[in-house]
């Protein structure tokens, strides 16, 4: 079972010529709304990757907390542990532009309620065989706490680096896999990266820690203290790539949870991933299993 512990949101996204500079106004041609939330989005991956989902999270109360679960729950997610608050829902503002490329600000809303308690409700009935998937768009301590729990209860957990936080250094070596974007993989380094694959190598080997970096339109490649792979990615022309990175997480997830070995999970996290940028909005792009399945033969 995968019990995904952070954040949901409702995104709110403009479509534009292209990206603004600071203190610069662009046209664009349309609005729209989508259930978000790098949480509710791997959530919703995983579960429609084929596995059982259970989300602990916080919502508000309003309309737009109705908006931003609705697709949760139509998904088969467990709510039961989803608090919903007399606070503003979380939401997503994001630009989008006709490359498809993307800038995203966040305001957490009922987000910022989850706490310790939350991570301890989180983990309470997990245990070995289970897969624990944090992010980091809920209170930092919230997701240490989840992390060091997983650990001491011998729960695989998987945490995504974005979005980077100053704190993200420290909370990288309690957990069990580590996946980060090329951008996030140099902040931990604290710097340039000339050679990825070396330095990934050195990682893996010096923390005894699974480190997966995704590449975009390269695919994504992983290093365990054993050795290391790549995956592709599909080759597709991307609409709009928000969701792609949390896409890649669930299925991540999901693949393990049904006993592939990582460069199988990774293969199907990458193709859904590349399947997830051919529409528009974080969760109504995420791909079935059966479309996965379809484009990977």
């Amino acid at each position: 079972m995968i019990t995904v512990f952070g954040s949901i949101n409702l995104d709110l996204i403009g479509k534009v010529s292209r990206i603004p500079l600071a203190g610069e106004t662009v046209p664009g041609d349309s609005f729209s709304t989508a259930p978000g939330g790098k949480g509710a989005n791997q959530a919703l991956a995983a579960a429609r990757a084929g596995s059982k989902v259970r989300m602990v999270a916080a919502a508000g109360k309003d309309t737009m907390g109705e908006q931003a679960i609705a697709l949760l729950k139509s998904g088969g997610v467990d709510l039961s542990a989803v608090r919903r608050l007399d606070l503003q829902q979380g939401v997503a503002m994001i630009f989008v532009d006709v490359h498809g490329e993307n800038v995203i600000g966040i305001l957490p809303g009922a987000n910022a309620a989850i706490g310790v308690k939350d991570a301890e409700t989180a983990l309470e009935p997990m245990g070995k065989g289970d897969i624990l998937v944090v992010q980091q768009e809920v209170p930092q301590e919230a997701t240490m706490r989840a992390l060091a729990l997983a650990q001491l209860k011998g729960v695989t957990s998987i945490l995504n680096t974005a979005p980077f936080l100053p704190t993200t250094q420290a909370v990288v070596g309690t957990a069990s896999i580590v996946v980060a974007n090329e951008t996030e993989f140099a902040l931990l380094l604290g710097g340039e990266v000339t050679d990825l694959e070396a330095a990934m190598g050195k990682w893996a080997k010096s923390r005894r820690q699974t480190i997966i970096v995704t590449l975009g339109p390269d695919g994504a490649r992983a290093a365990t203290p054993d050795g290391a792979l790549s995956v592709p990615a599909l080759p597709v022309e991307p609409v709009d790539t928000v969701g792609a990175g949390d896409t890649f997480v669930g299925y991540l997830a999901a693949g393990l949870d049904a006993g592939l070995d990582l460069e199988a999970a990774m293969l199907r996290a990458a193709a859904a991933g590349s399947l997830a940028c051919l529409k528009p909005g974080a969760q109504p792009s995420i791909p079935t299993a059966t479309e996965v399945d379809a484009a990977l033969r």
